[in-house]
């Protein structure tokens, strides 16, 4: 997995409209990409839940969460309009996994580790984490901790 004070790679994610996500829309703020493996599994929706109550706190700490996986950006957008989540989801449908492998958090069944990537506004990783097993749910109370560290 990718590591702290590493550049982040370049990649290709589409969102919603199609459009791309690239390095560069990591410019000028504190990202957080939220790699997930599946929209409208168990735990993942529970996560985004989770998250979505506490997103006025990242947005205080000048943090913004991204959600990303391999499903295609259709299936992004009912898994978010269903939860009522307004956390942006970005697709690495095509090619599948091509961002999850370049930060090292491709699964080898083909979907994203549940992980958490902090960049700086300089598009430098200033933390990670790859909970243990895709089942495992990581708190809010991480990502804080992750925004304090870095």
């Amino acid at each position: 997995m990718i590591g702290a004070g590493t550049p982040v790679p370049d990649f290709v994610l589409r969102r919603a409209d199609q459009s791309e996500f690239t390095p560069g829309d990591l410019e000028a703020r504190t990202s957080v990409l939220v790699f997930y493996p599946f929209a409208f599994s168990p735990v993942c929706t529970d996560q985004f839940n989770l998250y979505q109550e506490v997103l006025d706190e990242f947005a205080q700490r000048g943090a913004t969460l991204y959600g990303v996986s391999c499903d295609a950006t259709y299936s992004q957008t009912a898994f978010v309009a269903q939860l009522g989540v307004t956390i942006e989801q970005l697709s690495d449908f095509e090619p599948k996994g091509a961002t999850c492998r370049a930060f090292g958090v491709l699964h080898e069944g083909g979907f994203p580790e549940r992980a958490l990537v902090i960049v700086g506004p300089d598009r430098i990783v200033r933390w990670s984490y790859q909970a243990p097993s895709p089942g495992d749910l990581p708190g809010a109370n991480l990502i804080f901790d992750g925004l304090a560290a870095g």
